[in-house]
């Protein structure tokens, strides 16, 4: 059994890397401290820096407000996973009628064009105005504020991610409908087998950014009378005249949203690398 062992030149690239590495670590901790002292001279070492930190980052008020808040997050949450499921399968509808073929389809595809150029032409906090206090003017019911704001949600970003999708199916290759159709599939099994898997998987990384937005946007509830985070957080920061109930609400939404763009970033990065290797996505 002969062992396999690297020539010369291949040993001097593996150092060469190695040393490139090395020196790329010193680089970022390098920077890192001169940033950090930046940060600290211009920020932190100030006079009016004790006075922001008791505005806004008072420890024992964070303690105080951090239960209220959270239960406040629970509704916020609430609302993003119904929003979820609704804003895939409103977004996924418009979006096939959009690229849906044929004359008799045409009256289908305006008012899907209307639809999204109407919601995402207007801001998301006058859907909210509309839906929240019109809904029940009109129905002249009263109807739960978590429904009012998925339907709020539903139809702002069912516009977004209708199009984002729209963008993946007309990327997929004509020939793999042409393929599967001279396979015996029919329409929506075309649909459903060929082209959907193969466009949702090109626009995964926009469909994340705007569920992080969308992750962000269901803050905005607090208007229509919900006691959630942000409700919660102006409540507290009422009764102790100070800003960090807002803070401990921010910090809880970013906690959120870090997971979904660290993976975000590792799908982007994982697409780019087997882009660059050749392979088939």
């Amino acid at each position: 059994m002969t062992i396999h062992s690297p020539s010369a030149l291949e040993l001097e690239r593996r150092a060469f890397r190695r040393g490139r590495q090395r020196r790329s670590v010193l680089v970022a901790i390098a920077s890192s401290l001169v940033f950090a002292a930046i940060v600290w001279a211009s920020v932190i070492n100030t006079p009016g820096w004790a006075s922001v930190q008791q505005a806004f980052f008072d420890p024992q008020i964070a303690l105080q407000s951090l239960p209220k808040i959270w239960d406040g997050f629970l509704i916020n949450l609430q609302v993003l996973g119904l929003s979820l499921v609704t804003v895939s399968a409103v977004a996924l509808l418009i979006a096939v009628l959009r690229t849906a073929r044929g004359p008799v389809l045409f009256p289908l595809r305006v008012l899907a064009a209307a639809y999204t150029d109407l919601f995402r032409g207007l801001p998301f906090i006058i859907v909210l105005y509309l839906i929240g206090f019109g809904v029940p003017t009109i129905m002249n019911t009263r109807i739960p504020v978590v429904v009012l704001g998925v339907v709020a949600v539903t139809l702002t970003y069912s516009s977004y991610v209708a199009e984002v999708l729209r963008a993946g199916i007309e990327a997929v290759h004509p020939s793999q409908r042409l393929a599967a159709r001279a396979l015996g599939l029919g329409y929506v099994q075309t649909l459903r087998r060929v082209v959907l898997p193969q466009a949702v998987r090109k626009v995964t990384p926009p469909l994340m950014n705007d569920f992080i937005s969308m992750q962000k946007d269901v803050g905005l509830i607090s208007i229509l009378g919900a006691i959630d985070a942000i409700a919660a957080a102006r409540s507290s920061a009422s009764l102790s005249y100070n800003f960090t109930p807002y803070v401990v609400a921010g910090i809880l939404f970013i906690l959120l949203a870090i997971p979904t763009i660290r993976l975000t970033d590792w799908y982007t990065a994982r697409l780019r690398e087997r882009e660059q290797q050749g392979s088939i996505l």
